[in-house]
């Protein structure tokens, strides 16, 4: 019998009407003989709604009972979802992500899987019942604390749980059509592509696109799930993210960010490794690194981080600066970033200088550049990022890849 494992995210799953809905879709997939594992986010906005009542409540961070009050978004859309998949004439049962064996570390907020001991969901498999997951959720094994995987972490769940449980694929429902050459809400034209590889893809997350969470990527990379994005509201065939079957030479997409912060360390003598340390150690994730080495060897050291993180980092550099003898310590908040997406585009002859001129006839300066085989990144100013992304979009005009599942 085959096995799917589908996701709902919090607009598919908004209200009681999209819940029938994805009630209605689980249900006849049941009955068309497949097993169904399905991975639920909390409804709508009930996650910023808990967020905001614990910051009317306390002006502190509570980290454990930010963990034990943020997945009871995730209960609630669970135990709902499986009523109505019951009125469809098929039996349901819903789990925790503890009781569904999810086991992470301890790093409350962000915490990441380590293992996945399903016993209780192939139990419910083997009755034949639809087993409905709490996303975005896990227990740490030692402590026995719960935990959340950060946002998006429900797409993590997921694809997680796919390879667990030895999926064909992954079916992740959303609110748009799959994934595009650009954000269609910036550029209308942007065309859905058909199909993208996990490399591009996991570029496409880490440089600000936000149809799937960067470790739900990593994680069908590994264990080689596919990953078919799709709407919640028809049909319609989506993206699938799976490995390229073929060496691809051009552009795929813009990617854009203006959700970041740059923190710069002035005349950092030795290289950043000091910097960077402590900055894991407080847990700020550093995007990008961007170094220049003025003539007496001490280098300038700018860190791209998210916008969420910028005062994290600033106090953390700041710190550091001190006490290796480096700084001032500069903050820039009115930067973003625009990327181009493809396999291979940075060895291309011409991509980047299409790209400069680009930029420069529609008068937009770049204030840093970075390059990988995949993606050249641009930070400008965030003013211009909007403009950036479609006269990138227009220059290079990325295709729609053929849908070969």
């Amino acid at each position: 019998m085959p096995l799917v494992v589908q996701k709902y995210g919090g607009t598919s799953v908004g209200d009681v009407s999209r819940i029938r809905a994805v009630a209605e879709r689980v249900a006849s997939r049941r009955k068309a003989g497949d097993s169904v594992v399905v991975i639920v986010s909390a409804m709508g906005h009930t996650t910023d709604e808990l967020i905001r009542m614990a910051g009317e409540v306390s002006p502190h961070h509570h980290a454990r009972e930010m963990d034990m009050l943020l997945t009871a978004g995730e209960r609630i859309s669970m135990a709902l979802l499986a009523m109505a998949i019951r009125d469809h004439g098929v039996e349901a049962m819903s789990l925790t992500g503890s009781q569904a064996g999810i086991l992470t570390d301890m790093i409350h907020g962000r915490a990441r899987i380590r293992d996945i001991r399903a016993f209780r969901v192939e139990a419910g498999l083997a009755e034949g019942k639809v087993v409905i997951v709490a996303g975005f959720q896990g227990v740490n094994p030692d402590t026995k604390e719960i935990t959340t995987l950060g946002r998006g972490g429900s797409d993590a769940t997921a694809v997680a749980m796919a390879a667990a449980l030895g999926a064909e694929a992954c079916e992740i429902y959303t609110d748009v059509d799959g994934v595009f050459s650009a954000d269609p809400a910036v550029v209308p034209g942007a065309r859905k592509l058909g199909e993208i590889s996990y490399d591009e893809m996991l570029e496409f997350a880490s440089a600000g696109a936000r149809v799937l969470m960067e470790r739900s990527v990593e994680f069908g990379k590994r264990f080689g799930v596919p990953i078919h994005v799709r709407s919640s509201f028809h049909d319609s065939e989506g993206t699938w993210v799976k490995e390229s079957t073929m060496e691809q030479t051009s552009v795929v997409g813009i990617a854009h960010d203006t959700a970041i912060g740059l923190v710069t360390v002035r005349s950092v003598a030795g290289g950043p490794a000091e910097l960077l340390e402590a900055l894991a150690d407080e847990g700020v994730g550093v995007e990008l690194i961007l170094q220049t080495t003025p003539r007496d060897g001490a280098a300038d050291v700018t860190l791209v981080v998210p916008a969420a993180q910028r005062d994290p980092a600033r106090l953390v550099a700041e710190t550091v600066a001190s006490r290796i003898g480096a700084g001032p310590v500069d903050v820039d908040d009115a930067s973003g970033r625009v990327s181009l997406i493809g396999s291979g585009i940075a060895s291309q002859s011409g991509v980047t200088a299409s790209l400069f001129t680009a930029l420069a006839a529609a008068g937009i300066p770049i204030r840093a550049v970075s390059s990988s085989p995949i993606r050249i990144t641009c930070l400008v100013a965030s003013e211009d990022v909007e403009k950036a992304v479609r006269v990138l979009h227009d220059r290079f005009d990325p295709p729609a890849p053929v849908v070969e599942p």
